[in-house]
């Protein structure tokens, strides 16, 4: 399919216009060098008839040095000339002069009193040769600059495939060139920017995974720790918070994952009510029923990587919570799910909360952003609207 916005399109156009005026101008020169050629003949045919004549009335015989000169056969052959005058009508041979035209032959018929001639003009159109010669010249110039050009622009294909495969978060491309044009040098600088985007996210990874696995060290020991506490309350309130802390490293491993675009899906087919309530469990409430009121009035199945959707909506009943006026949520799964809490509306347009590390946050800014990416990837809608001091986040 043609799709004329495109480059290598508007050159084939060009060029096709180029081709088609060349050959249009071709033609028409063509064209005039025939018909220069043929009013040429025909001028040269009434001169040297009407000499013919002349010299023919004075001495009664014909020329025949002249005739040689101007390229003229007598036909003197009985046939051949009985075989012509039968092209004749009566009344043309009572003209004395008639051009007959057979087969590209021209053949003159003279008449003076009895004595009838016949001469064949042997000067015939000459092709211009120096011109067809010009015109392929031109012709295949034109054809070898669009096959430079379009060659040229192959690898704007090639470039084009790697940012589509970078943009999915595969950084593992090469698209450097050798060549000198334009396009070899966006291709290089794109390969350079692409290396350094790779290094810089190397750095960040090894940075978040020594981070971790120095916190994972003390959580551990401290574990440890807590199964010396005699005081069984006391031990299962530590267990609870170093499994929270265990916990958000691990969310913070996924986050990093979220955000570097390099997350591969464990997508498959959940009730939304066992993905709210793995979400709810996630929360490490001590008493989640007098915070979380979920509302069952259609359950429906959704695509999705379990945990990873889990831990969006654990994020959005986390803030829904922080920011309740009464710190109750309610819950509706009918379709899709309505996360709702008693509180102020939001200052700003919703897109803004997407944005990471908001200044105006009270924590790091990253509730939201987390949530958004998260269903981003699920391919999922959401939507926020203030109704009567009461705000609705949906996900549908």
């Amino acid at each position: 399919m043609i799709t004329f916005y495109s480059i290598r399109s508007k050159i084939t156009m060009i060029f096709i216009i180029s081709i088609v005026l060349l050959v249009a101008v071709a033609y028409n020169m063509f064209n005039a060098h025939i018909h220069a050629q043929k009013r040429d003949i025909v001028a040269q045919e009434m001169a040297s008839i009407r000499y013919i004549f002349e010299y023919y009335f004075k001495t009664h015989k014909l020329d025949f040095a002249f005739l040689k000169s101007q390229n003229f056969r007598l036909i003197e052959d009985k046939d051949e000339k009985a075989t012509t005058l039968n092209r004749l009508s009566k009344i043309e041979r009572d003209r004395g002069f008639q051009i007959l035209k057979h087969k590209r032959r021209r053949i003159l018929f003279l008449k003076y009193d009895n004595s009838i001639f016949l001469l064949e003009n042997m000067n015939t159109i000459k092709p211009p040769n120096d011109m067809l010669v010009i015109f392929l010249s031109l012709l295949g110039f034109l054809l070898f600059l669009y096959m430079m050009i379009i060659n040229s622009l192959k690898p704007l294909s090639k470039l084009k495939n790697q940012i589509h495969t970078f943009s999915q978060g595969n950084l593992d491309i090469e698209c450097r060139s050798d060549k000198k044009d334009e396009i070899a040098q966006v291709a290089n600088e794109f390969d350079s920017a692409v290396k350094k985007i790779k290094e810089l996210k190397h750095s960040r990874q090894l940075l978040l995974r020594a981070i971790m696995h120095e916190l994972k060290t003390p959580i551990g020991k401290g574990r440890l720790v807590s199964e010396m506490i005699k005081n069984e309350k006391h031990k299962i309130r530590l267990h609870s918070i170093f499994e929270r802390l265990n916990m958000l490293i691990d969310e913070f491993a996924k986050i990093e994952l979220i955000s570097s675009k390099n997350i591969q899906l464990n997508s498959k087919e959940y009730r939304m009510s066992d993905i709210v309530d793995a979400g709810v469990d996630m929360l490490m409430l001590e008493s989640s029923k007098n915070h979380i009121k979920v509302n069952i009035i259609n359950d429906y199945l959704v695509v999705s990587d379990f945990e990873l959707l889990a831990l969006a909506i654990k994020n959005l009943l986390d803030n829904a919570i922080k920011y309740s006026k009464d710190k109750i949520v309610i819950v509706d799964i009918d379709n899709r799910l309505i996360i709702k809490n008693i509180g102020d509306e939001l200052s700003d347009d919703f897109q803004e909360y997407f944005i990471p590390f908001r200044t105006k946050s009270h924590g790091l800014g990253l509730g939201l952003y987390i949530i958004k990416n998260i269903l981003d990837i699920h391919k999922l809608e959401f939507e926020y609207r203030y109704r009567g001091e009461i705000n609705e986040f949906i996900i549908s």
